[in-house]
């Protein structure tokens, strides 16, 4: 169902007003004004029309970004169906890192420096316990998030961690099996302080840590979370999809938008219950653009055995296994629509028969005409103005889609 409100619409009203009171960068500008023209006439687009009844549709262009809440879906698809190239037949743990909100400043300071070290510390965490407790090496996928649910800064990753590792005899080794059954990973509050400390001892390196801060940080444990095993490789991949690909508030959060602010739905996991958040316009998106990665950074990640330089090592590893590989299949965007998403973009959305035949295709402009026809609205260009009435308003009565196509082009 179409969100009644998108992030759009708030950047539309509130963008210049944010942009004379914060002063973003060129980078966040353009990530904004990418995610305001997405899917408008000022991006482009194409005209179809059905080759049964003639229903026309006009399709403009998404801005393909990745903070962009309309532009998550076919991505996230498609890097589910890789993902399961890399399953192994074992159970697998979510396990969730998290850094002291007394550490927001710093990542704002320089975000891409403090979002590597937070990587990087996970993993080491990761493979010290793996190594130490199983003899082992193992692998991880971690997915960056770096918002809470009303906005903030609240940097953490999502973890997916086989259950096991490789040993030195190259054979695989299971993580410990209680007495009832139950598959434990590793007691999180060992996890906790090795992952405290790893952090620390690199970022005293990289800057020098006032003493104060350094002894509020130690002083209570750091959040490391860990999640019982999955019931297989397939739902572990389903599972991680909705991390991969999320973006810092969804265009369903968004209940309203008024003259002076915006207000949206958000979960206080203080007491579990669903809330509505009021915020100025500005400040909405001050704090949306707080979770803007820098360019170019890579915001999913893989370690150990599931790297990218040990894929060979991972195809044999699941041969050995016993695990059957799976062709990947076709990558296109509608066939990931018909497969996964359960829609048809080739299908008439009219009639339900007819296939939807692309007649033209509209180029980027600014300058948009809006078209009323029926209970549709439409923005086209003034170039292509003339030639979609034609259409829209069945100037030209025409018997059969041949000739409707011919007239068109």
């Amino acid at each position: 169902m179409k969100p009644a409100f998108e992030l759009a619409e708030v950047i539309e009203r509130f963008g210049n007003s944010y942009s004379e009171s914060f002063k973003p960068n060129t980078y966040v500008q353009r990530v904004l004004n990418a995610i305001k023209l997405c899917r408008t006439s000022a991006l482009g687009g194409h005209v179809d029309c059905c080759e049964e009844c003639g229903h026309i549709r006009i399709s403009y262009n998404s801005c393909r970004n990745r903070h962009c809440p309309k532009c998550q879906n076919t991505q996230r698809e498609a890097w589910i169906a890789d993902r399961n190239q890399q399953l192994l037949p074992v159970n697998y743990f979510h396990v969730v890192f998290t850094v002291p909100d007394k550490l927001n400043r710093l990542f704002l300071l320089n975000p891409p420096v403090r979002y590597n070290l937070l990587f990087r510390s996970a993993w080491d965490t990761m493979a010290q316990f793996f190594l130490t407790k199983l003899q082992a090496e193992s692998g991880m996928t971690a997915v960056l998030h770096t918002w809470g649910q009303n906005l903030s800064l609240h940097p953490h990753l999502h973890c997916i961690v086989p259950g096991g590792g490789i040993s030195v005899t190259g054979n695989w080794k299971q993580v410990n099996i209680s007495k009832n059954g139950k598959v434990y990973l590793f007691p999180v509050e060992q996890l906790s302080a090795v992952f405290r400390g790893k952090f620390m001892e690199r970022l005293q390196l990289q800057m020098p840590v006032d003493p104060n801060l350094k002894r509020e940080l130690y002083k209570n444990n750091w959040v490391v979370y860990t999640k019982e095993p999955f019931a297989g490789p397939e739902a572990i991949v389903e599972y991680l999809g909705r991390y991969s690909h999320k973006v810092a508030i969804s265009n369903h959060r968004i209940l309203g938008i008024v003259n002076k602010g915006v207000s949206y739905r958000w979960l206080d996991y203080r007491d579990n219950k669903q809330k509505i958040m009021h915020l100025e316009g500005r400040e909405f998106l001050r704090r949306f653009s707080q979770h803007i990665l820098p360019k170019g950074f890579v915001r999913i990640r893989y370690f150990g055995i599931l790297s990218s330089t040990r894929k060979n090592n991972l195809q044999q590893l699941q041969l050995t296994l016993g695990m059957i590989i799976k062709e990947t299949g076709s990558r296109d965007w509608k066939e990931i629509c018909r497969t996964r998403l359960n829609y048809d973009p080739d299908l008439c959305p009219h009639c339900g028969k007819g296939k939807m035949i692309t007649l033209k295709s509209i180029d980027r402009t600014r300058n948009r005409i809006t078209i009323i026809s029926g209970d549709s609205v439409f923005h086209c260009s003034e170039s292509h103005f003339h030639a979609i009435s034609i259409f829209l308003f069945r100037l030209v009565p025409h018997q059969n889609f041949k000739e409707r196509v011919y007239n068109f082009r």
